[in-house]
């Protein structure tokens, strides 16, 4: 170790210039310069490359190894003895510290490196391995100390294992019961859910349990809407209790549950509408709020408790109108206006209007209250035509309107018939019946036939309708009563004149009433006012002499006349004008018959028209009365008789109360005249009746045997004298 250490080294100038040398030499000197260690050496060193990384390094190292010493005076000089050798490896003395190990550094450094590099570095490794020494022998204490701990934890991480297996069984244990629990929570909580919404559902918040049970929550929306909630939830129930699995007991507690507090609803509806209608019942003005339209459309469910409600309502409603009625009659209205209706009693006509009057406020009253509280959507007008589809709330409120209005029905009842029997003129107590059955038509068609009031009303209005008849009935008597030939005028009595003026008072009444009337209505009153009133003209004319035909004649075509003017303006009397017509027509026939017989004979034709009406099979000239000089005398009498004739009138048809008659009469005879002249002129004419020089005869007077002349003369068309 010694001998290596004290080799020198040649310099590497010498180095290269041997390289040189050898390489010029012959190859075997190569070949053995190969073989030495020392020339592999110096080759090895001189082929090496410092440029590496590791190279530099280490250069670096051994630079800083060597670095030169800064105070010379410290720097001490290595003590061979202070080295020995323990076991093989180098130990410095225990006081000697591992820098005083180091060589003192002097000028000639490089000389020292290369004279004692190995020893330094043994020193430097020895001093390390001291170091590792004085480590690894604290390492070692604690790792004795670290045993024993290692040790104890060694124990307690067995005891550990144990308890964490143990645990670890226990947990295990716990986990699948953990797992079984989640597994069972999560159901539960589905459960939950299913119930919640169940509960949800098919249950009430307790916000609308006391809305509808409480007495503390008025009646209103909130309660409306509870029932509905309520009725839904039974629905619901319904559809769960169809189901396959049959009837449950939920179902059946839900509807158990539900029915009690509907029917503990209804019982508070029902409270609360009874309240409500005794303070609305005794109002003169009736408004119906919503919450009571609701309340009773509500309660429509239940009809006993809506006929109990309603039944409160009627009785209050009954009292406050009969109340109202009487104070009409007796006190007027508010302030004394208007004045009592009694007051008025004197004039019968107005008493009754005025309390029938009042009563049909009252029902119209009654009726748009009722249909206001039923919630009638298309209300009826009082008095319109009842239809055959009504609903459930008309119903009701024409049963209501019933009730409420019974008790008018005595006191109204006992005043009409009171005032209708004290009546004695046909007028009075037919306006009287007449306005009763305006009224009576009107409460049909409103309250209907069957109502307590319309029956009262039927029966005033027959009894009214009954003392009317009895009224024209004795009138009529009366007109048979006193009977006396007519007046020297041949007029109209005075008594006709009279009851005409009544019987034209009633139809214009009658017409008021209906101005579309029919003669059906009436037909009873004309067969009973008209009969003793014709039967009293024909009577008062056959109190006049026998001989006085004419005269009986032109007082009843006057007396028929009359009356058939009096009734020919209404048009529900046209079956009695028709009547009378004919009953005319017969008698104007029989005026004019005579009135002919009478027009013959003085126009000089009779003998000769006699004649030709009783003429044989023999010629007409040879009867005494219709020869030539009878002709032509009779021609003579026409003659003057036209010079003489008014064609308008006639003197003796003067007493006819319509001119007209008496003209068509005049002109009827003259009608008849011209034809008979006609009649004579072609007999004349025809020369089977043998009259000599017949164009002579008929030409020496007027009208010259031409009808024609004669039709201008008269003033009668030819045609109408054809069809007399």
């Amino acid at each position: 170790m010694s001998s290596s250490a004290s080799l020198d080294l040649p310099p590497p100038l010498s180095a290269s210039t041997s390289e040189r040398k050898v390489s010029s030499s012959s190859p075997a000197a190569a070949a053995a310069a190969a073989r030495n260690p020392i020339s592999l050496r110096l080759y090895k060193v001189l082929a090496a490359n410092f440029e590496d990384d590791a190279t530099r390094e280490a250069l670096r190292t051994l630079s800083e190894f060597y670095q030169p010493a800064t105070d010379k005076g410290k720097g001490k000089q290595l003590d061979a003895g202070a080295l020995h050798l323990t076991n093989g490896h180098a130990h410095a003395e225990p006081q000697t510290p591992a820098s005083a190990l180091l060589p003192a550094v002097s000028t000639g450094v490089a000389v020292r490196a290369r004279k004692n590099l190995r020893r330094d570095v043994e020193l430097r490794l020895a001093e390390c391995s001291q170091q590792f020494l004085r480590a690894f022998g604290e390492v070692d204490e604690k790792l004795d100390v670290l045993n024993s701990h290692v040790a104890q934890m060694r124990a307690k991480c067995d005891e550990i294992h144990a308890q964490l297996q143990a645990s670890n069984d226990a947990c295990k244990y716990l986990l699948e019961r953990a797992e079984g629990l989640q597994t069972q929570r999560q159901t539960l909580i589905a459960r939950s859910e299913l119930v919640n919404s169940f509960l949800k559902r098919f249950t009430l918040t307790p916000a609308e349990t006391d809305a509808m049970v409480s007495r503390d929550v008025p009646v209103g929306q909130s309660m409306f809407d509870a029932i509905d909630r309520t009725e839904k939830i039974r629905e619901d129930c319904r559809v769960l209790l169809s189901g396959e699995g049959g009837e449950s007991q939920a179902g059946l507690d839900i509807m158990a549950t539900t029915a009690q507090l509907l029917e503990q609803a209804f019982q508070k509806l029902l409270r609360w509408c009874s309240f409500e209608f005794r303070q609305l019942g005794r109002d003169a003005m009736l408004e119906v709020s919503p919450t009571m339209r609701e309340a009773v459309r509500r309660l429509r469910a239940q009809p006993a408790l809506l006929t109990e409600a309603l039944s409160a309502l009627s009785s209050i409603r009954q009292t406050t109108l009969l109340n109202s009625f009487i104070d009409a009659l007796t006190r007027g209205g508010p302030g004394g206006m208007p004045r009592p209706i009694e007051l008025h009693a004197h004039d019968p006509g107005r008493y009754v209007g005025d309390m029938l009057a009042w009563v049909h406020q009252a029902m119209a009253g009654e009726q748009e209250f009722l249909e206001s509280l039923f919630g009638v959507r298309h209300a009826r007008m009082v008095g319109a035509v009842r239809t055959a589809g009504e609903g459930e709330e008309e119903s009701w409120v024409r049963r209501l309107m019933d009730e409420n209005l019974e008790k008018l029905c005595l006191p109204l009842k006992v005043r009409v018939q009171q005032t209708t029997r004290s009546q004695e003129g046909s007028i009075t107590a037919y306006k009287i019946a007449n306005l009763l059955q305006f009224y009576l038509v009107t409460m049909q068609r409103t309250i209907g036939e069957q109502a307590l009031l319309t029956k009262t009303v039927q029966e005033i209005t027959d009894f009214a309708f009954k003392v009317f008849f009895d009224t024209l009935e004795a009138s009529g008597r009366s007109l048979l009563r006193f009977l006396h030939p007519p007046e020297a005028d041949l007029g109209p009595p005075l008594t006709l004149r009279d009851f005409s003026h009544v019987l034209r008072e009633i139809m214009e009444d009658y017409a008021r009433a209906d101005p579309e009337a029919e003669g059906d209505g009436f037909k009873k009153i004309l067969d009973t006012s008209l009969e003793p009133a014709l039967e009293m003209c024909k009577r008062m004319s056959e109190l006049m002499p026998p001989q006085a035909a004419w005269e009986q004649h032109i007082f009843l075509v006057n007396c028929f006349v009359y009356l058939q003017a009096m009734l020919e303006p209404y048009g529900f009397t046209g079956e009695r004008v028709d009547a009378l017509e004919e009953q005319i027509e017969g008698h104007v026939h029989g005026l004019m018959d005579e009135h002919y017989t009478r027009l013959l004979k003085d126009s000089g034709l009779h003998p000769v028209v006699e004649a030709l009406s009783s003429q044989t099979s023999g010629p007409l000239s040879h009867e005494p009365a219709a020869s030539s000089a009878a002709v032509t005398s009779a021609l003579k009498a026409f003659d003057t008789f036209l010079s003489t004739l008014d064609v308008q009138s006639s003197p003796r048809l003067a007493l006819l109360s319509v001119p007209s008659v008496g003209s068509r009469i005049h002109r009827g005879a003259l009608a008849r005249i011209a034809r008979d002249y006609g009649r004579v002129c072609d007999a004349v004419r025809d020369a089977r009746n043998k009259y000599e020089f017949a164009s002579t005869l008929l030409g020496s007077q007027r009208p010259f045997g031409q009808m024609g002349v004669l039709s201008q003369v008269l003033g009668i068309a030819e045609d109408e004298i054809a069809a007399a």
